[in-house]
């Protein structure tokens, strides 16, 4: 009896251990191998007394990193679309902690990006339109970069929109709408913070803002920043100790991943530039990179270009992994969404239990490079379009029978669909909007058994993920202010 109540005591022990261990790291339950057997009249050895390891329990480097409405099923389709074409999945899905965040504003179930932004960077619901802002509009709010910054951290904003856009702003700014972007561009300035990578700055020169000073880029200059606004000024930086960079690879949004051409600066440049430009601080840094065009192409219900800007998310994320391995001990990554959008589903009636995520690989440009592409086609007869379709799609007119990728052959009835959109559009020889672009997307969307509820916002709950020192204080369910509340914690 006494060696039954061991054994189950042993076993017992192991089982809890276990449970622990799994409960936050990915990486530790496919490594670990298996514990030994224990056998009844075994008796365990006692474990030699081991020196005290000081336990870091503040990251030194700290990155944030944002898909603008980015939730779960945004990650899971290019997680499917990646291991189909790459043979890999996500960085961001394989992270050691994982948890969901719920994102609503204090106004609205369905949150806008500044309310959310908001949030995530301060800490504290707020309504829509609001930045850096409580929800009267009467209290600014500290965000955890500026509490990083206070503490004498180095900090980096990186974005594919513009630099003052909702999500970034929020991390920097303080006003009570979004769309002042003038005035939002000179809390940019006056925050000090180091870097500045991506997008343009909208409304860089609005004189007539009631609070204008100036264009902003030459505020900037003023104000002891290099200021980079093509790709050579970008690749003329270097490190070094006192260098304020504010780099801008567009006038405003940079170009979809998937249009990018070879002049184009990707949001992975900007990114490896920030580490370069942040990592000589003594204190560290404090890195929010921001994915904002996934939020763009999931509002255009563009299931191809959607995939392309996650990538491009992750690739930033696969950077600050291999900082991290060189960096052991001192660095936390942390991935998530500041809300979904579209409402992108995965499966489709006509599909039925089939997917065919691999058709969007044959996608080759975005909604408004196809939409500029297809008004060319006025004049137009609808067998003289069909090959630039193909061309932007990867749909299939002719020759019906089995399809060398996925289901791109075009059934007559689906021929039908699309020959109706094309007549809408360039009815009486004239070019009634984009409805063509609309319904090859929409085609090629369901035929891959993507489908959208919406070309807004949605409530869904996002995806948060974390690894490196802190990593466990966003597991588990939480609210999106409780990303802010812990990373002022750790960047004090």
């Amino acid at each position: 009896m006494h060696s039954l109540k061991k054994l189950f005591s042993v076993l017992f022990t192991a089982v809890v251990f276990c449970v622990f261990v799994s409960g936050c790291s990915k990486e530790s339950s496919e490594t670990a191998t298996a514990p030994a057997p224990v056998f009844e009249h075994a008796s365990p050895e006692p474990l030699p007394d081991e020196p005290e390891v000081p336990k870091v329990t503040k990251p030194k480097y700290v990155f944030l990193f944002i898909g603008d409405g980015m939730s779960i099923p945004q990650r899971m389709v290019t997680e499917q679309f990646s291991m189909l074409t790459r043979g890999k999945g996500l960085a961001i899905n394989n992270l050691q902690c994982q948890g969901v965040t719920t994102t609503s504003s204090a106004d609205s179930f369905i949150t806008d990006s500044a309310a959310s932004g908001t949030a995530i960077a301060c800490g504290e619901k707020t309504n829509n339109g609001r930045i850096g802002m409580d929800a009267e509009g009467t209290r600014r709010l500290e965000s955890s970069a500026e509490v990083a910054k206070a503490a004498g951290k180095k900090v980096g904003m990186v974005t594919s929109v513009t630099i003052n856009h909702a999500t970034p702003a929020a991390f920097y700014a303080h006003n009570v709408s979004r769309v002042n972007y003038y005035q939002i561009g000179l809390d940019l300035i006056a925050s000090g913070f180091d870097y500045f990578g991506g997008g343009g700055v909208a409304q860089n020169n609005k004189n007539d803002d009631p609070l204008y000073k100036g264009d902003i880029y030459e505020l900037a200059k003023e104000a002891g920043y290099i200021v980079a606004r093509n790709r050579a000024e970008f690749e003329a930086i270097t490190p070094g100790e006192g260098k304020k960079v504010l780099a801008s690879g567009a006038p405003n949004e940079l170009p979809y991943d998937i249009d990018m051409g070879p002049e184009d600066i990707h949001l992975v440049e900007f990114t490896r530039q920030a580490i370069a430009m942040l990592e000589d601080g003594p204190n560290g840094f404090f890195l929010m990179v921001e994915g904002g065009l996934v939020d763009y192409m999931c509002h255009a219900n563009d299931a191809a270009a959607t995939i392309r800007e996650v990538l491009a998310l992750d690739e930033c994320v696969e950077l600050a992994l291999d900082f991290a391995a060189k960096h052991p001990g001192e660095t936390l990554i942390v991935v998530t969404g500041d809300h979904e959008t579209g409402g992108m589903t995965l499966g489709f009636a006509g599909t039925a239990y089939q997917s065919f995520i691999q058709n969007l690989a044959a996608q080759t440009c975005s909604q408004e490079a196809m939409i500029v592409k297809f008004n060319a086609l006025q004049g137009k007869t609808f067998d003289e379009a069909k090959g630039l379709i193909t061309e932007c799609s990867g749909l299939i007119f002719d020759q019906p029978g089995q399809a060398k990728l996925g289901n791109l052959y075009l059934t007559a009835n689906e021929q039908a669909e699309i020959q109706s959109a094309f007549d809408r559009q360039f009815k009486d020889g004239g070019n009634n909007g984009h409805g063509l672009t609309t319904a090859v997307i929409k085609m090629l969307d369901n035929k891959s058994a993507i489908g959208w509820t919406s070309g807004a916002h949605t409530a869904l709950p996002v995806s948060t993920t974390a690894s490196g020192v802190g990593a466990e204080n966003f597991s588990n369910v939480l609210d999106n202010t409780n990303i802010a509340q812990r990373l002022k914690e750790l960047v004090k």
